[in-house]
């Protein structure tokens, strides 16, 4: 979980103990001190809010003249060239230099800065009102190797949280780190990082305890760092890390990949990923070497005579969004999902080739509008398909959230027999419907061997909103929002299944769908205490996950099965073809995106969720 080691530098001059500094003397109006004084041994500068001149060394240049970054951060660092000998200030700070017509600088240029000591959202600067150039160090630019002085102390390592005594400074990371999220990488140029492989939320591993996740998030956010691309502009392009390797064409990082040989500037600044926080990064001087440890790969092979599928298809909506369009039954919703048609079409073909590449009998959908959405899916799998025999279980309109959940199959593989059945609020008052999708059931029979069983597809409330309204708040216990809500619900759907909704006369069960609740969480504690097998936890396992969220990757799409039925299920299988993806090859086009990015016939990043894969051997009827 700790970063074992941070080389840091701590010269970058020919000999350290040597003024660095040439030029004027200062007037009587300046209040000379040094970088590591400024900066001080606590968090706050104990010079905030004054004004000082102070003498060193560049370290990192990021200023916005500077033609090969374009807007960069409108600054520079300044190291300490003769630094202290206390190893809990920094010695180094960042300059603000956009109010002082400031000169070019470069790496190993000599400067005298004056200005002010402000502290802005928790990193040091100084607000520079003038800055002089008082020797170049061009001619010695050979001699700024970084020399492997300092290996930060306490034996197995310092976690990221503790680097106060690192701010400013020019670093080297001197062990691995790991890919966390990719949501802010094309936006704003950052990559999440972390001293371990992937890290999970709480409750995939542990069951709901405030305590117990006060302590974790405290323990993931020691291991973070936020790998910066040195931009202050947002939708730069081309995207920098999206295509790192130019000895790899067209090969991208996903989480879990591996990051080695960081060297740049380490600040504190806002934003770690979607939760927006602040957080230690490292805008890098020389080019992060990038090892693919998760690779792409086809759909995992489960077996089976049938195969089911749960998919979360990202707000697949037949509707464009123009802004002032009403979806949803009774016009009480407005739409998502693609925002003009060309977008809708990118969507509709990364999501045909995604289903196309799965090849499963029976596909529970989630996340599509509530409306004609399905039908017009059903209709473009079949102008695909060599058989045109997909299928949709004609609910019309159901519940009355802007999305629904679906049931497509193959009728050359699978039969649907009898009336579909629908679980809302009407059936059972501890199911609200109004924040739960109503979950749906249907039995269908194999063509093959004749063996019946009933799929339900489920989409519970979300983690996101609140349920404040309903005395339903967040106990901080790592569930989040909504946790009643949801495990009402899962107890409504296990007694609901218990009395067989179809008339199916069969006992084989299964339960898909994003249930929006980690391994741990209450939900899946309340399905498997009815007697139902979690499969996830038995085929997969506790590396399992479908979904990436701020760097956490867990497992929020589930399958659950009858006793009878988890009897007869040859595999369970994530596919990991979108959580692990940047979001840059998506179907969308805001933010002035590269259209050339996409691929129709590509079905990376068809979805934010990773669709289940389910193989059935069943037994005849």
């Amino acid at each position: 979980m700790r970063l074992q080691a941070l080389v840091i530098v701590c010269c970058l001059l020919p000999a350290c103990g040597d003024s660095a500094v040439s030029g004027a003397p200062a007037s009587a109006h300046d209040r000379r001190v040094t970088v590591e004084s400024i900066q001080g041994r606590g968090v706050s500068s104990p010079y905030a809010g004054r004004e000082v001149t102070v003498d060193g060394v560049v370290s990192g240049d990021f200023q916005d003249a500077d033609a090969d970054r374009g807007a960069s951060l409108g600054g520079f660092f300044l190291q300490s060239g003769d630094p202290d000998d206390d190893p809990a200030t920094p010695d180094g700070v960042f300059v603000d230099d956009r109010e002082a017509s400031a000169p070019d600088v470069r790496v190993g240029d000599t400067v005298r800065v004056a200005g002010t000591v402000v502290e802005y959202f928790g990193e040091t600067r100084i607000r520079a009102s003038r800055v002089q150039v008082t020797g170049s160090g061009r001619p010695r630019e050979t001699k700024l190797a970084l020399p492997a002085a300092g290996v930060m102390p306490n034996g197995d390592g310092m976690p990221i949280a503790d680097l106060e005594r690192f701010e400013g400074m020019r670093v080297r990371v001197t062990v691995p780190l790991y890919i966390q999220d990719l949501y802010t990488l094309e936006r704003f140029g950052d990559l999440l990082l972390a001293s371990e492989a992937r890290q999970q939320p709480y409750t995939a591993a542990h069951p709901p305890d405030a305590a117990g996740f006060a302590a974790w998030q405290e323990r993931l956010a020691a291991a973070r760092l936020v790998l910066d691309d040195g931009q202050a502009l947002q939708n730069v392009s081309p995207v920098r890390y999206l295509f790192p390797d130019a000895a790899r064409p067209g090969w991208s990082p996903r989480v879990g990949d591996r990051v080695d040989g960081l060297v740049g500037m380490l600040r504190y600044s806002r934003g770690s990923g979607p939760d927006g926080t602040q957080t230690w990064r490292l805008l890098p001087l020389a080019a992060p070497h990038f090892t693919a440890l998760n690779p792409r790969s086809g759909p995992p092979q489960v077996g089976g005579e049938v195969v089911v599928a749960s998919f979360n298809v990202l707000n697949f909506f037949a509707t464009v969004d123009r802004g002032d369009d009403i979806c949803g039954p009774r016009g009480r919703s407005g739409c998502r999902g693609a925002d003009s048609p060309e977008e809708f079409s990118r969507q509709l073909a990364k999501t045909v080739t995604a289903l196309q590449r799965l090849d499963a009998a029976i596909v529970g959908l989630m996340e599509i509008e509530n409306g004609a959405a399905t039908g017009a899916l059903v209709g473009a799998l079949n102008a695909s398909a060599a058989q045109a025999d997909w299928r949709q279980v004609d609910t019309g309109i159901i519940g009355d959230d802007a999305i629904r959940v679906a049931l497509i199959y193959r009728a050359g593989r699978v039969e649907a027999l009898g009336r579909f059945a629908v679980l809302d609020r009407s059936v059972d008052a501890r199911f609200d419907s109004a924040r739960n999708r109503p979950a749906l059931a249907q039995t269908f029979r194999a063509r093959g061997s004749g063996g019946r069983f009933t799929v339900s597809v489920n989409h519970l409330k979300s983690k996101g909103s609140s349920c404040d309204d309903a005395g339903d708040r967040d106990l901080a216990d790592g569930q989040g929002n909504c946790s009643a809500t949801r495990r009402a619900a899962a107890a409504a759907l296990a007694d609901w299944l218990a009395r067989d909704p179809t008339g199916s006369g069969d006992a084989d069960f299964l339960v898909i769908g994003d249930l929006n609740a980690y391994a741990r969480e209450e939900p899946l504690q309340v399905l498997e205490n009815a007697g139902l097998v979690d499969l996830v936890a038995r085929d997969i396992g506790a590396g399992a996950y479908s979904f990436v969220f701020d760097g956490r990757s867990g497992t929020l799409d589930h399958a659950l099965a009858s006793v009878s039925l988890a009897r007869q299920v040859t595999g369970t299988a994530e596919w990991h073809s979108n959580a692990d993806e940047p979001p840059a090859f998506d179907y969308n086009l805001e933010h002035g995106r590269n259209a050339a990015l996409f691929r129709a016939d590509s079905p990376w990043r068809a979805s934010d969720h990773d669709p289940l894969l389910i193989g059935l051997a069943l037994d005849p009827d």
